[in-house]
């Protein structure tokens, strides 16, 4: 599931709101609203995110939040390493062959140095 796909999902249940209804409402296949909610399908257009927002009342702070999920709700992602260090590449690569077996921990980690990393930079 990808971090777009469980804010939809949360957000629809909290409406009471089920696929096909939504599906229909946004002119749509539930099996595409499935697809995206459960990462087997990549991340959504603006077009898309827009009509959620739409659909499910979405404004400022909930909306910003849902666009910001999207993009980064890729269930495929490829690293460009190229002319970067052999240290950064060696990175990638044991991340792309471990990542299913990371513990929740060891995620939780991971993305607080991202967090952190992220804000020095700025």
């Amino acid at each position: 599931m990808t971090p777009f796909g469980a804010r939809l999902r949360r957000w629809r249940a909290e409406r009471g709101v089920t696929l096909a209804q939504m599906a229909a409402a946004m002119q749509v296949s539930a099996a595409y609203l499935s697809a995206l909610e459960h990462g087997r399908r990549g991340a959504p257009s603006v077009g898309l995110v827009h009509q959620v927002c739409e659909y499910l009342g979405l404004i400022w702070d909930d909306a910003d939040e849902l666009t910001r999920l999207a993009r980064l709700s890729r269930p495929r992602v490829v690293l460009d390493t190229a002319g970067l260090p052999p240290e950064v590449t060696e990175l990638a690569n044991r991340l792309a062959d471990s990542i299913r077996a990371l513990p929740p921990e060891a995620v939780t980690e991971m993305r607080a140095v991202l967090e952190r990393g992220g804000r020095e930079g700025r």
